[in-house]
This record gives structure tokens, C-alpha cells and sequence, in this order.
């Protein structure tokens, strides 16, 4: 089975120095990891967040073949144009290397608001500026008129010499229909290995339906993992410290759907969502020694790829 692995920004990256930086980058890459990627916020929750493409592309130039990927880039705070100017130029600085994960969140309505957003035209905005965006993209002159934009003769050159694989992020059936039509591929996050068998099926189906027939998809599951050599009540207490932190809600919400303990045990609670299939694991990994992750994470790969090479 031929999977990809992509690392979350280790929480460290930015504080190192250049040279640390690109070691790091080149641990990952020997770790067995095929990308790293970045989440995306303007102001979420406290005000925290990061550009996800000015770290993209920061990444990209700190290490030569290793790929990156913005998951999930909140694309309904944004207006279509310069996300697609954006896209044609990670597709300079990083040919070949760059997945774009988008979204539409929604975990913070304040970020919405903040941004003059209507929450209620999140799914509106983002399918809208999926059509334009792959439109220009393709080398198209567009012309659009919708419920969220207008645009007349809008033109992006150059345009991509290898077109940029585009997955698409969200729990409902909204946003598999949205994959369907727009994807490569489908980013699942807290869902049971039921669930997401069920939502590839149902993305398959919906896109032949739609006359998309021939897709290689690459589906992805993109969890928060407590990782530890040894002990999983610390893995748990890692992972639990870090989601609470970052989502500012209380980690029992997420328990189920959040993988803990040691190597061996997160490689086994996640290879069934490759059976289910999953090609595409992006690791948010925690650790007791935030300098541990990358090796964890490298750990889980090897033991992951171990248990479904004995299928």
C-alpha cells in the first residue's frame, strides 16, 4: 500500500535558528515523511494563527524535495483572485511540492465576523471560488457571477506547468459533495473508521454522478496523536495539554477520535482508516519533549507501514 505522511510544523520550527531549521526539515525527511504541513487561521479563538501560504512557502525553501501542504486554508475569508495568484506562485518557488488542503472552519464564528464573513455563506463562497480559482488555474480568462462574487475577464498567468492537487476538508456531506466536485482527495478529521469508509464511498459515487470518472484520489485522515517511547497515560497528557490550548475546549470532546500511547499502539489505531481508504495520514504529533516529535512520528510510520505490509 502506497501511503503518504505528512508531519504538522513541529512546534519548535520557527524559534530555531536558519541552520537548526533545515536540520530539522532533513530529520523529517529521513524520518520516512513525504510532506510537512500547516494549518491556516487569520484570528482564531485568542488571535492566534499563521498565513498558511507565507509558511508554505518559507518550507519550501528550507529543504529541496520534502512536499508541503496548507491544511485546512480557510478559503471563505478570502477573495478568490489572490488565492489563485498565490497558488501559481507556490507552484514557482515549489513545482511539484505544494498540496493545497481547503476548508471553510467554522470551530470560531468570531474569525468569520472578524473578517466580515457570514457563517451562513461559508459553503457558498468557498464552491464559488473553487470555480474561479481552477478556471484561472487551467489558463482560463474568467468571467463569473455568483451569490458571493463577480468577476469579469479576471487572468492569472503563469499558470501552474504541474497542476497543484487540491484536498478538501470537512465532516459533513456538504463537504464530501464539495470533494466530489472539486477534490483530489477528501481530508477526514474526528471520524470513526465507519464514518469514513462511508464518506469515501459516498465521494466516489457523487463524483461519478457528476461525470469525474477517472480521479486517482488521494483521501487523507488528519488526526491529533499523544505519542510516547513507553508510557500512554503520559501520550494522553501530551496530546490533551495541546488541544486544549489550541481549540480552548475540553479534550473529552475529541478522546475518541484521538489516537495515544506508544508508537505501536497509534500505528494500530490508525490502520484501519487505511483499510477504510485512507492514503494520506497528516500527524499532528505531541509529545511529552516537544523535540521527540519528529522521531515519534517516524516511529508510528514505521510501525504503521509494518502492520498493513502483514495484511
Amino acid at each position: 500500500m502506497d501511503l503518504k505522511f505528512g508531519l504538522a510544523t513541529p512546534s519548535q520550527l520557527w524559534s530555531l535558528q536558519w541552520a537548526d531549521r533545515q536540520a530539522l526539515l532533513n530529520e523529517i525527511d529521513d524520518g520516512g515523511f513525504t510532506h510537512v504541513f500547516l494549518a491556516d487561521h487569520v484570528s482564531f479563538r485568542n488571535g492566534a494563527g499563521a498565513d498558511g501560504f507565507v509558511e508554505a512557502a518559507a518550507l519550501a525553501q528550507l529543504h529541496p524535495s520534502l512536499g508541503v501542504m496548507i491544511s485546512i486554508y480557510l478559503l471563505p475569508l478570502r477573495h478568490p483572485l489572490p488565492v489563485a495568484r498565490q497558488l501559481a506562485s507556490m507552484a514557482r518557488v515549489a513545482p511539484g511540492r505544494f498540496t493545497f488542503g481547503v476548508g471553510i472552519g467554522g470551530e470560531d464564528p468570531h474569525e468569520l465576523a472578524v473578517c466580515g464573513v457570514n457563517p451562513r455563506q461559508r459553503g457558498v463562497r468557498a464552491n464559488e471560488s473553487l470555480t474561479i480559482i481552477q478556471g484561472l488555474l487551467r489558463g482560463e480568462t474568467v468571467s463569473f457571477s455568483g451569490q458571493a462574487f463577480e468577476i469579469d475577464s479576471a487572468v492569472i498567468r503563469p499558470t501552474p506547468a504541474i497542476a497543484i492537487p487540491t484536498l478538501v476538508g470537512g465532516r459533513s456531506d456538504a463537504a464530501l459533495k464539495r470533494t466530489a466536485r472539486f477534490g483530489d482527495g477528501w481530508i477526514g478529521v474526528w471520524c470513526s473508521v465507519k464514518r469514513y469508509a462511508q464518506a469515501v464511498a459516498m465521494i466516489e459515487a457523487e463524483a461519478i454522478a457528476l461525470g469525474r470518472n477517472n480521479v486517482d484520489w488521494c483521501h487523507g485522515y488528519q488526526p491529533w496523536v499523544g505519542v510516547d517511547w513507553s508510557s500512554a497515560e503520559t501520550a494522553k497528557a501530551a496530546v490533551k495539554s495541546g488541544m486544549e490550548a489550541f481549540y480552548k475546549i475540553p479534550f473529552e470532546q475529541f478522546e475518541r477520535y484521538t489516537p495515544a500511547g506508544t508508537p505501536l499502539e497509534v500505528a494500530a489505531q490508525l490502520a484501519p482508516y487505511a483499510r477504510a481508504g485512507c492514503k494520506m495520514f497528516n500527524l499532528k504529533v505531541c509529545a511529552e519533549h516537544p523535540e521527540e516529535e519528529v522521531a515519534l512520528g517516524a516511529a508510528v510510520i514505521e510501525h504503521l507501514t509494518q502492520l498493513l505490509a502483514a495484511d
